[in-house]
C-alpha cells in the first residue's frame, strides 16, 4: 500500500512535468503563419538561384532539376548485374 506521501510526491512530479512540458512546447513551436507557409510547396520559378560552388557558380532551381533527370544518379554498387559487389570488410 502506498503511503500518503508517496501519492502526493506522484502527483506533484506528474504536474509540474506536464506544467513544463507545456511550457516548453509553447516556447520551442513554430508560429501558426509559418506553419502554414510550410506546408504550401513553392514554384521553383520563384526559388532564387544557387550557387553550388566549384567554379560553376549560380544556377537556377530549373537547370538542376533538368539536370538530375536527364542524368539520374548511378545506383549504389556502381551499377548494373555485372557489377561487382561493393566491399564491405576488409577481413583478416
Amino acid at each position: 500500500m502506498m503511503s500518503r506521501d508517496s501519492l502526493i510526491f506522484c502527483g506533484a512530479a506528474l504536474a509540474v512535468t506536464l506544467a513544463v512540458c507545456t511550457v516548453g512546447f509553447r516556447l520551442a513551436a513554430l508560429p501558426a503563419d509559418a506553419v502554414q507557409a510550410a506546408s504550401q510547396p513553392a514554384p521553383p520559378e520563384t526559388l532564387p538561384d544557387i550557387d553550388i560552388g566549384g567554379g560553376f557558380g549560380k544556377v537556377s532551381v530549373i537547370e538542376l532539376i533538368g539536370f538530375y533527370m536527364e542524368n539520374p544518379p548511378a545506383p549504389k554498387g556502381g551499377g548494373g548485374e555485372g557489377a561487382p559487389a561493393a566491399k564491405r570488410f576488409g577481413g583478416c
